[in-house]
């Protein structure tokens, strides 16, 4: 057929909302979706990953047939498959002959600056609409950002509070504060009787995209076993309710918490869903609320939750679009360590890195504080490139995408950005760690020890990562009082902190990277 418009749907567009579909007219239009190696491989994904975002679009492509939709989809395997969006689109265009080809704006700066080239290479026009699924566009974004010096996501919240209604008494928030963080970072233990978790079973359009992937990607890091993704909105929308039904109302109390036994605990494992698009993130938002408002659910918890959503999630893609290309190569701090090759391997004595890198490996998931206060933690007091760890994160979680992961890495974990994105340095010893999880139980590292062989590595890094930065932090109004404890000790005790510092990532620069 010949179309009117040829409608590119990528991989993290699987909304029947989506701005290229508004207006769309089956019996008029087509739609290109395609699976290509080029998205597959600019970094190494995990295989669950790719399996899911690939699982993900046959069954939307499949949605928009019912529909009535002529879906020209181009599988990983197809005989022609060029291996590119550019490529594939072109050999779209000579099948249809499309009087415009339409797609909404992509998540990735890389991608944008693909599109926007197709302009001098194709024989009719690309017309790039915005993404609409977000509460805040690029242009509102910019706006509010300019002029501050700094920017602060606590800020940039209320305001979207304001704007979407969401746990607000008039114009002031319910419970008379707008943060209850406070009353969210208490430790946790095993729970006998907490809800069990739930996942989809694979149907046989997901089991064959399991074999293409293991097939294909067997090198990348990552475990394709278990694979128990939704993979539909409708599949998606039920974990959401059985979310909102067991675990909402221990999930602030248990946020910030880690366990050996429970690596998800009460985390709503709802990331990857939104951010490809099978749940709509406002109307997410607005189910929690209405279980809070139904006293079914803490204030604390419903806060914590919704923050998440259009607090740090909405402002990462502000940052992002604000401050790229340039964000990506950020590096105030000079850090450039390689990668250990424990974060491939897990093969590393600290309980607690190895931990979070095996459940990464196994699930291609770790919540919030794993990332950055164990696996981010240690890659920031031991200066590794942040660049690095980016690619890492990029490699290693299905709910990774550029735009939301990058500014998290560069901006929050590494503090690579010298501020622009948080006030301090997510900097912790292992004493944090200590009181927050049960990893310290069962380490070969004793993390009441301060410095020596046998005491925790965080402790020593803390202390040596902020004297060597200390020219570039020593500043921060935020570590005045950690800079003065410094300031305190007798010089044989820094001595001690900067041997065993130096002592331990001695080892970590004689191990070669095999990955």
């Amino acid at each position: 057929m010949k179309a009117r418009h040829l409608i590119f749907i990528l991989g993290d567009q699987l909304s029947a909302g989506i701005s290229s579909l508004e207006g769309a007219d089956p019996k008029r239009d087509a739609v290109l979706m395609c699976e290509v190696t080029e998205e597959a491989t600019y970094v190494r994904h995990h295989p669950k990953k790719i399996a899911f975002i690939f699982s993900a679009m046959r069954h939307f492509a499949e949605d928009l047939r019912q529909k009535g939709f002529t879906v020209d989809y181009q599988r990983l395997d197809a005989p022609g498959n060029t291996g590119s969006f550019t490529g594939e689109l072109q050999r779209a265009i000579t099948r249809f002959e499309p009087q415009t080809v339409r797609i909404t704006e992509p998540g990735e700066w890389r991608v944008l600056q693909m599109i926007e080239a197709w302009a001098g290479m194709l024989p009719c026009p690309v017309d790039i609409l915005e993404d609409t699924r977000f509460l805040c566009s690029r242009s509102e974004f910019a706006a509010w950002a300019k002029n501050r010096q700094q920017l602060r996501m606590e800020f940039f919240y209320r305001d979207m509070r304001r704007k979407t209604g969401l746990l607000m008494r008039g114009d002031d928030p319910e419970g008379g504060r707008w943060n209850f963080d406070a009353e969210n970072r208490k430790p946790a233990s095993p729970d006998l009787f907490a809800p069990k978790r739930q996942g989809v079973a694979p149907d046989d359009m997901t089991k064959e995209v399991l074999d293409l992937v293991g097939r294909r990607f067997k090198a990348h890091f990552g475990s394709l076993a278990n694979f128990n993704f939704a993979v539909t909105a409708k599949d998606a929308d039920i974990l959401l309710e059985n979310f909102i039904a067991d675990q909402l109302a221990t999930f602030g109390e248990r946020q910030d918490a880690m366990l050996s036994s429970d690596p998800f605990l009460s985390h709503s494992l709802l990331s990857f869903y939104i951010n490809a698009g099978l749940l709509d993130p406002l109307d997410v938002c607005r189910r929690v609320e209405t279980a809070y408002l139904a006293g079914n659910a803490p204030l604390n918890s419903a806060e914590g939750f919704i923050r998440q959503i259009i607090g740090w999630r909405e402002y990462m893609r502000g940052v992002y679009w604000l401050k790229m290309p340039d964000y990506r190569e950020a590096n105030f701090l000079d850090a450039e360590r390689p990668l250990p090759d424990f974060y491939w391997t897990g093969e590393t004595d600290m309980n607690c890195v190895r931990t979070v890198v095996s459940e990464t490996r196994d699930n291609a998931y770790a919540h919030h504080i794993q990332r950055l206060m164990i696996t981010g933690n240690f890659a920031l007091l031991a200066g590794i490139r942040p660049q690095a760890v980016h690619e890492w994160y990029l490699e290693g979680y299905a709910d990774a995408y550029e735009w939301v992961e990058l500014p998290n890495v560069i901006g929050m974990s590494q503090f690579a950005d010298g501020g622009f994105l948080g006030s301090k340095p997510y900097a912790a010893g292992g004493n944090y760690i200590h009181r927050m999880s049960d990893y310290c139980a069962t380490c070969r590292y004793d993390v009441k020890k301060k410095t020596g062989e046998k005491a925790c590595p965080f402790n020593a890094l803390y202390w040596d990562f902020l004297d060597r930065n200390s020219g570039k932090l020593k500043r921060n109004q935020r570590l005045g009082p950690v800079y003065a404890a410094w300031s305190k000790m007798t010089e044989a005790q820094r001595n001690d902190y900067r041997h065993s510092a130096a002592a331990f990532l001695a080892k970590l620069d004689s191990a070669v990277s095999t990955y």
